[in-house]
């Protein structure tokens, strides 16, 4: 093989890489705006699920964990606030698991819902089972604590899952209601980093 016989390989090679990449980049350009849409209306679906009471489910603000951006939200019924849905992040053992949680005025957990997240099949996804999700309803943020024995007055962890399970208990609940509580009642600002 000569050096022209390389260097015409090599512009062919590269002609067809540009051309795929435009290829990519028109692909993206198209599909972006409806993966975004319709992540928005999975979003305000499971909003509405979280707080079927609630007329109107409006966002209040913005927030950041685990480097993530999460929001917040406020469920009204007749122009009066009914409770608060939170978006929250746990570091669980193969993913951030993406979690909302509805509170009522007092901020007591009513119901949880796990957006998505990459948690090993069969074991880590057992976090998604209303048996662990229904755990959390009516508790409040003294209440939010994994244990490994059987319990009613905490959350207890699914046998095998403890890292899953903590990181949706105490990493996204736990810290997501905490954050909610000092910014609704302190009077927080609508975007903050919350650190912990």
């Amino acid at each position: 093989m000569t050096g022209k016989d390389i260097i015409k390989i090599a512009l062919n090679l590269a002609v067809i890489y540009m051309i795929g990449g435009l290829i990519l980049a028109g692909v993206y350009a198209k599909t972006s705006p409806v993966i975004f849409k319709k992540n928005e209306m999975e979003k305000q679906q499971a909003l509405k699920k979280l707080m079927p009471e609630a007329e109107i489910v409006e966002k209040l603000g913005d927030w950041t964990t685990h480097e993530k951006h999460a929001e917040y939200y406020a469920g009204k019924k007749g122009g009066e606030t009914i409770g608060y849905v939170i978006q929250s992040f746990g570091k669980g053992y193969s993913s951030y698991i993406n979690v909302l949680i509805a509170v009522d005025k007092e901020f007591k957990v009513q119901k949880i819902d796990i957006l998505s997240h990459a948690e090993t099949p069969g074991l880590g996804d057992e976090i998604e089972n209303d048996v662990f999700k229904n755990q959390f309803k009516d508790k409040d943020i003294d209440h939010i604590k994994l244990v490994k024995t059987e319990t009613s007055e905490y959350i207890q962890a699914i046998t095998g899952v403890t890292i899953s399970s903590r990181a949706v208990t105490e990493d996204a609940v736990k810290n997501g209601l905490n954050f909610l509580i000092k910014t609704v009642k302190g009077g927080g600002d609508n975007v903050a980093a919350y650190s912990h």
